[in-house]
């Protein structure tokens, strides 16, 4: 059996170079669309993707909707399983229009990758997210070390995810010369910090946390002052590994580098939140805790506002509808303050916010 047709090998490179230049898509996101063309290839033998039939689509469509994971054991969820048909859908409309393959494919052979509308609806719901509370921080950075240098990293990397909301990429990359502690902001420039969508925005440190603003800056001043680390230098180096007398690899300090993938540091959070005792929360859940947070204070439209721009949102409404949903636990607690007669200041107060964005947003229309 064949492993890989040259014919597809070619024509897969020209659509990654498509998605790439044309379509102006990621690393990340092409590594995706290669893994998905991989998985319907091995399903068909790796045939000439010129033999396509849409027996071949409702065939792997059914494989892949009983493919269970590899690590957990459970099947793929609707969301995985519409991610990758989505992919193929997408390959086989491009492939539909390409030389050498229109009197093969059609467009309308693309949609034999939709999914089911129930399975669809399965995919786009929305599940709770597990967000901490600012409780929960204070005590994660109150309860890590500080003793080494790597130590004092670790808990500046927290404290400014704390402050700022900024997304694991970003702290992956900032550098020094985008914070500003003297007037209290980072710079988050899209042209050496890996920013969603290449954005290029300011974050003023928020006010949350009492003691989370001296650790960062403690940090920046160690960076400039101690280790004589320049503005092009990571805010967050990576760790140095060297091989101890024992021939052993080991930690020895900080690299001149950062860090070149997101994984070290969410090690970085998971390891202080269960060494606190905590469940795990990853960086990126920082945010809703923010918005969260921010959806308990007296705040007016315009403040709303700021505080949505702060984390990178030019549309406030985008602030709300992603991270502010109100948790369960909390609904819960709403309804059955509304069959007590009780009424709620807080989201009297939210829904006020709400109304007046959508009617300021109207008038600029």
């Amino acid at each position: 059996m064949a492993k890989h047709s040259p014919a597809n090998e070619r024509v897969k490179r020209d659509y990654f170079a498509f998605l790439r230049e044309a379509k102006g898509r990621d690393t990340v996101t092409i590594d995706r669309v290669a893994q998905s063309l991989a998985k319907f290839e091995k399903s068909t033998r790796h045939k000439d993707f010129k033999s396509f039939r849409k027996e071949q689509a409702i065939a792997f469509k059914k494989r892949v909707g009983e493919a269970v994971n590899a690590k957990s054991g459970e099947r793929l969820s609707k969301a995985t399983v519409q991610s990758t048909l989505r992919d193929l859908k997408a390959f086989v409309e491009w492939l539909s229009r390409e030389p050498g393959y229109r009197s093969h494919l059609s467009y309308s052979d693309a949609e034999y990758f939709n999914v089911k509308e129930k399975d669809a609806a399965i995919a786009r719901a929305r599940r709770e997210k597990k967000v901490p509370t600012l409780e929960q921080v204070r005590r994660v950075l109150e309860s890590m070390p500080a003793e080494t240098v790597l130590e004092r990293r670790d808990l500046a990397l927290v404290a400014f995810a704390t402050i700022t909301g900024a997304r694991v990429n970003a702290l992956a990359s900032f550098r020094l010369e985008h914070v500003d502690i003297e007037r209290g902001f980072v710079e988050q420039d899209a042209r050496t910090v890996r920013t969603k969508f290449a954005k290029t925005f300011r974050t003023y440190f928020m006010p949350v946390s009492e003691g989370a603003l001296e650790i960062v800056s403690d940090w920046v001043r160690e960076l400039r002052e101690d280790l004589l680390r320049g503005p092009v230098d990571p805010l967050f180096p990576a760790t140095e590994v060297g091989v101890s007398e024992a021939g052993i690899f080991e930690p020895t300090g900080l690299a001149r580098k950062g860090w070149a993938s997101t994984g070290p540091v969410r090690d970085v959070f998971r390891k202080a939140f269960e060494a606190a005792g905590l469940p795990y929360y990853n960086p990126h859940s920082f945010r809703d805790m923010l918005v969260r947070h921010a959806m308990k204070l007296d705040l007016t439209p315009e403040e709303m506002k700021a505080w949505s721009q702060n984390l990178g949102h030019s549309d406030v409404m985008t602030t709300l509808s992603s991270y502010g949903p109100v948790p369960t636990h909390r609904q819960g607690e709403l309804i059955q303050e509304l069959g007590q007669g009780k009424a709620n200041d807080e989201e009297a107060r939210i829904a006020k916010i709400v109304a007046e964005t959508i009617r300021r947003m109207q008038e600029k229309d």
